[in-house]
């Protein structure tokens, strides 16, 4: 008889101790998910470079601090977060962005998930092999609350901490059993699958001041930020009629690492954008979602990717799968228009998840191109300073000193209302493809050039020679410089049907003399203007080798064009003469 007055002693108190515990922990206050929202996104405008700027507008539920409570936290460059309030009722007072516990509605996956969401239900343990009739008290629980109270001083919260055994009330008392142990349950009441679950979620709270005094159930706020996860990939198709019309089409692709789109309207921006603090992320961001956002947008990407990011200037010459479309719809492309140093093209009732890819066809427009057959060809040391090379130096200007050959380009005249932006290029020809080429940036009225291919039935014969030397020709700071003369002939024949414009550029260390033709003769500057290597990659040696203090005194680069009419069949021979001097 005392040992069962124990028994139901020690079943009250592990009753008390489980009653208290659930208080302790349903007075935690931790936010239901349900009542977090995201704040729909409005506009944004992205950049080439993966740079967005996301504007969020919307009127959303207020809690019962007066509050507006956002699920979403973003990772904004620093200096470019911009919260704010359309309500008239509500004056925007601050912004904290912050680790809270909110409560989340899951599906029980596994037997002690099931008996931890249905306290209170009837179930029949099936125990070490054993049965038996029992009614689901609680799972012992440390809540928050006591986690802290019993913690460090000023330690990190923590999530409630959940024991490994459960309370079952039998008809003995209560019984304490470890949930590993038990290995089958049928509830004979009625049963939940699902059980709220607690766990740390970013947050962002706008504080409202309410006029008088009273928050209302809604406020319509907003903000506004800069950040990397979204960007834009241009595409040009060049249909190409041979008799100098060209069909461009423009298309882009959307990639979207940043957030859910939901009709929302996109500006596509043309332009070279200036972000001062671009690599520093705002401490709004609780700066843990930036080391994801850095491993997709790196700021330092190969060359070429880098290029097709920003804008390759064009020398003004003559001087992945779509998204399912909406109901109702597709994106639909509005004009177009620059703004300042920008330009932008505008997409309206845009929806593209996070992680997906779109293709929008953009614009179409006609312009008007020319032939164009452009040689280039390099400068090459002194024999001088080719005693001065190693093997692989040497390997490299027998490749360069190689017979030239003649490129075949499409000049386009861009008198379109917008202006081409740097990005690959498909060129076809009556429905065949010629090539793909790298569209320059092309300024509204100015002239771009596409490459096609070598012209291989444009032959190109190069020759140089020596023709003098003259010692002692002139004396600067106490030395004497030898001169040495040089004569060049480029020889051209043109072996196709028809009739070709050719643009030739010879460049030489040294000064020119003269040149045939009606050439045009210039100096480069080669300290300040690396013009003088438009189209060829300068060569390794240039800056290896140790050029004298006075090379630039007397030498520089010399640079002649010629524009020849080459009617089929025929040849030109153009001749020209150069000096450096040596010492």
């Amino acid at each position: 008889m005392i040992k069962l007055h124990i028994l139901y002693l020690t079943s009250a108190v592990v009753l008390l101790a489980a009653g208290s515990v659930r208080g302790a922990e349903n007075g935690e206050n931790a936010e239901e998910l349900g009542a977090l929202r995201k704040m729909p996104i409005k506009e944004v405008t992205v950049f080439k470079d993966g740079h967005a700027f996301v504007l969020h507008e919307g009127t959303m539920p207020v809690d019962k601090g007066g509050a507006v409570v956002l699920d979403y936290l973003p990772t904004p460059v620093l200096g470019t977060y911009w919260p704010y309030s359309n309500d008239s009722n509500a004056k925007l007072t601050s912004v904290v962005a912050s680790r809270r516990r909110v409560k989340i509605d899951q599906i029980a996956l596994d037997l002690p998930s099931l008996l931890k969401a249905n306290v209170g239900a009837k179930v029949i343990i099936t125990e070490g092999g054993k049965k038996y009739s029992a009614k689901i008290i609680a799972v012992p629980t440390r809540s928050s609350k006591e986690l802290r109270a019993t913690g460090a001083p000023n330690s990190a919260p923590r999530l409630p901490q959940e024991g490994s055994v459960i309370l079952l009330e039998i008809e003995d008392g209560v019984k304490v059993v470890k949930l590993a142990r038990i290995s089958d349950v049928t509830f004979v009441s009625e049963y939940k699958t699902r059980r709220a679950k607690q766990e740390f979620r970013n947050v962002l709270s706008l504080g409202l001041t309410w006029k008088d005094g009273k928050s209302a159930k809604t406020a319509d706020v907003g903000m506004m930020y800069l950040q990397k996860g979204l960007r834009w990939i241009p595409g040009y198709k060049v249909a190409i009629d041979g008799k100098g019309k060209a069909a461009v089409k423009l298309q882009v692709t959307l990639v979207n690492d940043l957030t859910d789109l939901k009709d929302a309207t996109v500006h596509l921006v043309i332009g070279v954008p200036t972000f001062a603090f671009a690599g520093m992320t705002d401490p709004i961001s609780l700066q843990e979602a930036a080391a994801e956002v850095a491993r997709r947008y790196p700021g330092g990407a190969r060359s070429r990717e880098a290029m097709l990011m920003s804008q390759r200037v064009s020398m003004d010459v003559g001087r992945a799968a779509a998204e399912a479309p909406r109901p109702g719809g597709g994106p639909e492309v509005t004009a177009a228009e620059g703004k300042e140093d920008l330009f932008v093209f505008t997409v309206q009732h845009v929806t593209l998840k996070k992680g997906r890819r779109m293709v929008l066809p953009v614009k179409d427009f006609s312009l008007n191109y020319k032939d164009v057959y452009v040689l280039d060809i390099p400068f090459s040391p002194p024999q001088e300073v080719w005693r001065n090379f190693n093997r692989r130096q040497l390997t490299e200007m027998t490749r360069l000193s190689g017979e030239p050959k003649v490129m075949h380009k499409i000049r386009l005249e861009n008198k379109s209302d917008c202006p081409l932006t740097t990005a690959p290029a498909l060129i076809l020809l009556e429905d065949r493809l010629l090539a793909q080429g790298l569209m320059s940036y092309t300024s509204i009225g100015s002239k771009g050039d596409l490459n096609i291919t070598h012209a291989v039935d444009i032959k190109i014969k190069k020759s140089d020679k020596e023709t003098k030397r003259i010692p002692k020709a002139v004396q600067w700071d106490n030395h004497w410089y030898g001169r040495v003369n040089l004569t060049g002939n480029i020889k051209i024949t043109n072996y196709r049907k028809e009739a070709a414009d050719l643009e030739v550029t010879r460049y030489a260390l040294g000064r020119i003399d003269e040149c045939n033709h009606d050439g045009k003769i210039e100096m480069v500057n080669a300290l300040e203007d690396p013009s003088f290597l438009p189209t060829i990659s300068t060569p390794r040696w240039w800056y290896q080798y140790n050029w004298p203090y006075w090379w630039y005194r007397f030498n520089g680069v010399g640079r002649i064009k010629w524009t020849v009419h080459l009617e089929a069949g025929k040849s030109v021979e153009l001749n020209y003469s150069w000096h450096y001097f040596w010492r």
